[in-house]
């Protein structure tokens, strides 16, 4: 697995312990990484700084979007160099490890029309 996968499942894992923990973005930081000490720091490093865009930018990408999109959308977001294509490739690959099968098509679909309306909006 990628090192930007591997982040990319993290960002998820935090953002799902943010809501269904009710925690700040502190707190997740402080409680997810004490048990995973071992993370190699180029993962951890982007994983942060994922999570910070999701976390910094939640009111925005919450009114296009939820947790495997809310990552996604952050990543087309944050991250604007990365081609959009990769982006939904990764999310879907993530959705199919941790969602139903139902939920691909549709995660797919969304974050193509935000990835396009997001490039539109930067041209």
């Amino acid at each position: 697995m990628g090192t930007r996968r591997k982040s990319r499942e993290l960002v998820l894992q935090m953002l799902f312990q943010a809501d269904m923990g009710r925690q700040n973005a502190d707190d997740v930081r402080r409680t997810f990484w004490g048990e995973r000490s071992s993370v190699d720091a180029e993962i951890r490093g982007f994983a942060e700084d994922l999570f910070r865009v999701a976390t910094d930018r939640t009111p925005e990408i919450d009114g296009l979007i939820g947790n495997i999109m809310r990552a996604a959308v952050a990543e087309l977001l944050g991250f604007p160099t990365t081609p959009r294509a990769v982006i939904i490739n990764e999310a879907l690959e993530i959705a199919r490890k941790f969602s139903n099968p139902e939920s691909v098509q549709f995660i797919n679909g969304v974050l193509d029309s935000v990835g396009r309306d997001l490039e539109k909006a930067r041209a």
